[in-house]
């Protein structure tokens, strides 16, 4: 139910968008959030009563229905969240808004709008007043009037001082009517108001309590919430260890795989060695049979190289054999060349006898 009728004169001047907030009822200290999220607020000006008024709708739900008066003051509590008191409604609104600036723009058309109810006071004040002043100057005028027709005792007097007063009493009078009449119509559109004012509260009562049941069930939702997210943080955790393990796991796998590869690598390259030992045990039969010719050959050489050293034996027996008759040899030669020497020397002697005997003949 909107709080402003279709057919009201009550038009917005001024909108904006925050988060709303009500003192909480029992502790007068903690903030209740009235609005899930940020939410439409709006000044309201009633040009027939001349009146302001604060309003915002959640949905259906009306959470702020408050008439500014000049004795409220909105006070700014940080760089983003305001407030001000509403003795009719009994509670503290709170505002949060997005930045800095929205809430001083909201903050100075609150003291605009608190000047502007301060003037229509004053001006209504000024009314009541000249209205009584007009009500007495009236009835101070009619007992002169008397006053001055019984002193004066003769009809032309009357006439002449009684026409004008009577003129003006009737236009006072007829002013008085008219005001009565317009009061008549004010004191039923009051009532009017009243009836719809009391209807409002009615249902502002209904949606404080609904709000109030509405909080208790958000309370039991965000204790159930927050157990929630205990165990959600709690199987984060436990998952997060998963995680680390499956990358252990994985990097595991990898190296098992890198090795995996190496063995593949070197089981081809076996494979291939097994392959060329398969072609090589085909020739192996071949390879037997020259061994055997080659064996037999071996023994034969060998015997023959038995004979060969055996021969050997016997040539170095007679090396030496012919070593040791040689250096016999030599001996006897060097003997019979020492021997010829010797002769030599004789003869060389005897020829050299000669020679002196042939001279001295």
């Amino acid at each position: 139910i909107s709080p402003v009728p279709p057919y009201s004169r009550e038009q917005p001047i001024f909108t904006t968008r925050a988060h709303v907030f009500q003192i909480d009822p029992s502790t007068k200290k903690n903030w209740v959030p009235a609005s899930k999220q940020a939410v439409t607020v709006s000044y309201f000006y009633d040009s027939t009563r001349n009146s302001y008024r604060i309003i915002s709708v959640d949905g259906a739900k009306v959470i702020i229905n408050s008439t500014i008066t000049p004795n409220m003051t909105f006070t700014k509590t940080s760089q983003k969240f305001g407030q001000w008191a509403d003795s009719r409604a009994n509670t503290v609104f709170g505002l949060g808004f997005p930045s800095e600036q929205q809430l001083t723009k909201f903050a100075e058309k609150f003291q605009e709008v608190k000047e502007a109810a301060k003037l229509a006071r004053d001006r209504s004040q000024e009314k009541i007043e000249t209205s009584s002043n007009h009500s007495q100057e009236s009835g101070r005028e009619t007992p002169s009037s008397t006053r001055a027709s019984s002193v004066n005792g003769t009809d032309d007097e009357k006439a002449s001082h009684g026409g004008p007063a009577e003129a003006h009493l009737k236009s006072e009078n007829d002013k008085l009517k008219i005001a009565l009449a317009q009061s008549s119509s004010n004191v039923k559109k009051w009532e009017t108001e009243l009836q719809t004012l009391r209807e409002s509260n009615a249902r502002l009562t209904t949606a404080l309590q609904e709000s109030a049941a509405s909080i208790e069930h958000w309370k039991k939702q965000f204790s159930a919430c927050k157990e929630e997210n205990d165990q959600l943080r709690s199987k984060i955790e436990e998952l997060e260890e998963q995680c680390n393990e499956i990358n252990k796991e994985k990097e595991r796998n990898a190296q098992l795989s890198r090795r995996l590869q190496e063995l593949e690598t070197e089981l081809q390259d076996k494979e291939l060695e097994l392959e060329d030992l398969r072609k090589q045990g085909e020739i192996i039969p071949q390879l037997m049979s020259e061994c055997e010719s080659v064996s037999q050959q071996l023994q034969a050489a060998e015997k023959k190289n038995k004979d060969l050293e055996e021969k050997v034996r016997t040539l170095r027996t007679e090396v030496e054999e012919s070593k040791h008759r040689q250096t016999n040899l030599k001996t006897e030669l060097k003997n019979f060349l020492d021997v010829l020497d010797g002769k030599i020397d004789e003869l060389h002697d005897f020829r050299q006898g000669l020679s002196k005997l042939g001279v001295d003949n």
